[in-house]
């Protein structure tokens, strides 16, 4: 088959999931990437990858996302993505020109919408579908916002043909034709060999928003050696060593830390739990990043904390609790890989051995929904 894969570009996690499943597809298809800017950098240099538009967050100058300066950044690109206009079919006739028989997404909605207008199946292949196709264990004050959110997921993506859903923790699926499969972990990650060490671990995803002044002196104050990814800052000055990013060695030093201090991503919480360390999450101001912090505070192997209000004892508070969150990961450590790489086979094998009805005339027109 020929395949496209299109990847969210938004941080990297969406990256690191597409990484560990692409070889296994490209044994057995042709497989052309589609990808965001952070993805694309990612995935270029290994697989075959096409850069095209990415939506995501625009930040304030406090360091918080900013609702205004994403709808007003966004703004021109969903338009055109609703109406499929010049931008789209530009990335449209991308696809085309590739003929694909099915499209498999992560999070990324041209891809989606491009499977839709021209009447070829699709998967959808991410994390952040679980709030739109299984039932989540909310915080009290998320409960309305995670629907509503669940429900932009959908409008933008639609109703894939198969979903499968990625998640270091138990969500229960809404569809019959929705699979939960454990966290996807990228081969170097697997093969790693943790060991305890003095070292803390910071990722920001987006650092240069993200790296605030109190995360700073609490950083500075806990006594220990941090090393920090996801800034521009580079070299050390006193107990902080900032480095740029580098696969290998990030998990290098994830494997030999002592804990973590991250942005609350669904992957680098999969990767961290696996290897044994408790996290310290700081979500960003998304639903989907306070519902992965939750569920890491209900599993017993880590805490949550305001990214942008963090005093000097929480931290210090973590660093004591870190034992015994290190000996709950024990509990917990999961690999979806093989699972997911066998329902996306399987999904193929299905989608693609019967005839596809042609798209309708309004879908033709417009890749409306």
């Amino acid at each position: 088959m020929r395949i496209a894969y299109t990847v969210m570009g938004y941080g990297r996690g969406h990256a690191m999931r597409s990484a560990a499943v692409l070889p296994a597809l490209e044994r057995q298809h042709t497989v052309r990437v589609f990808a965001g800017r952070d993805a694309h950098e990612m995935l270029r240099g290994a697989h075959d990858s096409i850069e095209i538009p990415v939506i995501g967050y625009q930040y304030g100058v406090n360091g918080r996302i900013c609702a205004r300066r994403t709808l007003w950044r966004n703004a021109p690109r969903v338009a055109d993505l609703l109406a499929a206009g010049p931008r789209t079919r530009t990335v449209w006739q991308q696809m085309a020109d590739f003929e694909p028989n099915l499209v498999i997404s992560d999070s990324e909605t041209y891809g989606h919408r491009f499977a839709r207008h021209h009447g070829i199946p699709r998967i959808g292949f991410d994390h952040v579908g679980i709030m739109a196709y299984c039932h989540c264990d909310f915080a009290p004050g998320d409960a309305i916002a995670g629907r509503r959110d669940g429900l932009g997921y959908r409008v933008f993506m639609g109703d894939p043909d198969r979903v499968i859903v990625s998640s270091f923790y138990p969500a229960p699926p809404r569809r019959a034709n929705v699979q939960v499969v454990g966290p996807i972990l990228r081969t170097p990650v697997r093969t790693a060999r943790p060991e305890t060490g003095d070292a803390l671990i910071v990722y920001l995803n987006k650092g240069a928003h993200q790296y605030t002044a109190a995360l700073d002196t609490a950083l500075r104050a806990c006594g220990e050696p941090v090393i920090v990814y996801g800034t521009a800052h580079r070299g050390r000055s006193a107990n902080l060593h900032f480095k740029a990013p580098s696969q290998q060695g990030f998990i290098d030093d994830l494997a030999a830390a002592r804990a973590v201090v991250s942005t609350a991503g669904n992957q680098l919480l999969s990767e961290a739990i696996h290897l044994g360390k408790p996290v310290l999450a700081l979500p960003e101001d998304a639903v989907e990043q306070r519902l992965n912090a939750r569920a890491l505070v209900t599993m017993g192997v880590g805490e949550s904390a305001s990214l942008h209000r963090l005093p000097l004892n929480r931290l210090g508070g973590f660093l004591d609790n870190v034992p015994a969150y290190a000996r709950a990961t024990a509990r917990h450590r999961s690999d979806g890989l093989a699972p997911a790489i066998t329902a996306l086979q399987r999904h193929i094998r299905e989608l693609t051995a019967a005839p596809r009805p042609a798209p309708g005339p309004l879908a033709r027109l417009t890749g409306a929904y």
